[in-house]
């Protein structure tokens, strides 16, 4: 993967970043590490300025999380309900579950979208939750925005300060990547298997 980011960064350059942190949040699996990262080395070569590499990236992750915040916001929360009545089991949700998290929302949104915005495995989710409970679109786009231009601003950092070196990252950037998806899954299971309705 990594030959594939580093053409598409070398070829396309604050535009390829740009295209690849909107891709890599509606196909998580393209990790942001890598794509920042060689941002960060391209800029300690000189063949990139900081300030418009966290640009292009911080514009492509927010407006990448922000399909995930449409998609849940036209499906909108009044038509959860009956998902959540046939389908909840698999989700191991009830509505009253649904109705804390829109609590949770009304009252902590932001700051629940600005602290997802470093965790691996949650960062392009929390989107969707965010458009489901009508979280206003001016304060996910800026909470979204500022999270990532902090979590971009430390990978970008880290490229520059790691040099060459940070393509033996992707070792096990995949690997750990592998691990949380894989750990997630596992999670899940033992829910369903556990899980059994309050209601």
């Amino acid at each position: 993967m990594t030959d594939w980011v580093l053409r598409l960064i070398d070829a396309g350059g604050y535009w390829g970043i740009f295209l690849l942190m909107i891709l890599e949040n509606v196909f998580p699996p393209i990790p942001s590490e890598l794509i920042m990262g060689i941002g960060g080395i391209r800029v300690g070569q000189g063949r990139m300025a900081m300030e418009w590499l966290l640009l292009a990236g911080t514009l492509g992750t927010t407006i990448g999380n922000y399909f995930w915040y449409l998609v849940g916001h036209i499906l909108g929360f009044g038509r959860l309900k009956p998902l959540v009545d046939r389908f909840g089991r698999w989700a191991t949700l009830e509505w009253r579950d649904v109705e804390a998290l829109d609590r949770l929302f009304g009252k902590y949104g932001q700051i629940v979208v600005f602290v997802f915005r470093f965790m691996p495995a949650f960062r392009t989710m929390i989107s969707l939750p965010a458009g489901l409970f009508r979280m206003g679109h001016v304060r996910f786009l800026i909470w979204t925005a500022g999270g990532a231009l902090v979590w971009n601003l430390v990978l970008a950092y880290a490229g520059f300060l790691l040099g060459q070196n940070f393509r033996d990252i992707d070792k096990y950037v995949g690997p750990v990547a592998t691990a949380c998806v894989v750990g997630a899954v596992l999670l899940y299971l033992w829910r369903l298997a556990t899980w059994r309705p309050k209601g």
